[in-house]
C-alpha cells in the first residue's frame, strides 16, 4: 500500500517541479524575442510573435505599423548566431489569466542607444505569443 502512495506523491512532486508558471513562460517568450533579435535568429524571433501581431514603432522619425515578418526582416542580412550588440533585459511582467504585459530594456552600449519596449501577450493554443509591441528611444 505504501508503494502506490509513494509513486503518486513522487509523480505529483515531479509535475510541480518541472511545470513552469505562466509568468515564467511569458518571460521565456520575451527572452526568445531578445535572443532572436540580439543574435539574428530569425526563426526564434518570428516564433515569439503571433502571426497577426502588430508592432507600433518609429522608423526614421516616422510612426509606422509593422508586421512580424517586416520586423524580422530588419535582421535578415546579418550573420545568424552572431551577436549584433543588442543587449536585452526584462524589466517587468504581469499575467492575468490568458493575457500578459511585459516591459524590456533593449540597449546597444557601442551605439549609445537605449529603448524601452512594451509588449502585450496572449496565450494562444497553449503558447504565449506577443500580439503587440511598441518601443521608444530614451537616448
Amino acid at each position: 500500500m505504501k508503494t502506490p502512495i509513494f509513486i503518486c506523491i513522487a509523480f505529483f512532486s515531479l509535475q510541480c517541479i518541472f511545470s513552469q508558471t505562466d509568468k515564467e513562460l511569458v518571460e521565456k517568450t520575451i527572452q526568445n524575442y531578445i535572443d532572436g533579435s540580439s543574435y539574428n535568429r530569425l526563426d526564434t524571433l518570428k516564433d515569439a510573435f503571433a502571426d497577426n501581431a502588430t508592432l507600433y514603432l518609429t522608423a526614421r522619425d516616422t510612426f509606422k505599423i509593422f508586421t512580424p515578418s517586416e520586423y524580422v526582416g530588419f535582421f535578415k542580412n546579418r550573420k545568424v548566431g552572431e551577436f549584433n550588440g543588442r543587449i536585452g533585459k526584462i524589466l517587468s511582467c504581469e499575467v492575468y489569466k490568458d493575457i500578459a504585459t511585459a516591459k524590456a530594456e533593449i540597449s546597444n552600449p557601442e551605439q549609445k542607444w537605449v529603448y524601452i519596449d512594451l509588449f502585450l501577450l496572449k496565450k494562444l493554443n497553449g503558447a504565449w505569443k506577443i500580439i503587440s509591441k511598441t518601443a521608444t528611444r530614451l537616448q
